[in-house]
């Protein structure tokens, strides 16, 4: 489902730097280059503010309490899953020039996926230093920012007797949005489920959130009206480990 790559010049592309900023801003007009890769360790300190400023959309912010070395725990073990089985993460990079194939080979299993955009209106990347890619495919380019992710991992159904792929989120920082972006990231996400073997890619969509419902309904997603979302939590949670304990308790 990930877009074929389309062949254009870096000269198609203008890029211009507010000097004047004690941060440089870059703006990009007319082409703009992208890559969807596999998420490393590298990329902790970029997965934590993604992940910070997706509480923040949604208010959030008093429940995020993950660190980085609770992100690497989670995403990076030193003995993980088969690849995609665990969670896993996808990150949205862009340029203002083209990217090239990599000249280092690493054994993450996933090839990265390189599209071009053509840009209705400028964007502007005001954030140069925080979010500039750390990763490294040995074509020393430093032109690169991540922008976006997607959050999925495996899970299992008896119904189907597969696996399939729980998509926990999809977030792309302000200035990214609206460029056609979220389609090629969800999409990507979707080819992975389809060329290995999973049956399904599901998850919650807000209803009250008519521009994300409306994406997920044209990418394809069947809403079932006949089921809500549930979840046990919090003290409600804690109560049957309590529960446990104090069972362990009487029967000694």
């Amino acid at each position: 489902m990930a877009p074929a790559l389309q062949q254009s010049t870096p000269s198609e592309a203008i890029i211009t730097t507010n000097s004047s900023s004690e941060n440089n801003n870059v703006t990009i007009t007319g082409k703009i280059y992208t890559r969807v890769r596999l998420a490393n360790k590298s990329d902790l300190s970029h997965i934590y503010q993604l992940f910070y400023q997706i509480h923040e959309y949604h208010n959030y912010t008093h429940l995020y309490k993950a660190t980085e070395s609770s992100l690497a725990n989670l995403l990076f073990k030193e003995n993980p899953l088969p690849l995609f089985y665990g969670p896993s993460v996808l990150l949205l990079e862009v340029s203002p020039t083209p990217f090239n194939e990599p000249k280092n080979t690493t054994d993450e299993g996933f090839k990265p996926v390189l599209t071009t955009f053509d840009l209705k209106f400028p964007v502007v990347e005001e954030q140069v230093e925080e979010f500039r890619s750390k990763y490294d495919d040995g074509n020393d380019k430093s032109d690169v920012y991540i922008v976006g992710y997607a959050f999925f991992y495996a899970n299992y159904s008896c119904f189907y007797d597969k696996p399939g792929f729980y998509f926990e989120s999809l977030y792309f920082r302000e200035s990214y949005r609206k460029l056609g972006m979220g389609s090629l990231l969800f999409g990507t996400v979707a080819s992975i489920a389809a060329n290995n073997g999973f049956v399904s890619v599901e998850g919650i969509v807000a209803v009250w959130n008519k521009k994300s419902y409306d994406f997920y309904i044209n990418m394809g997603v069947e809403i079932f009206d006949e089921f809500r979302y549930g979840k046990l939590h919090g003290e409600n949670l804690q109560k049957y480990a309590d529960k446990k304990e104090k069972n362990d308790e009487g029967s000694c």
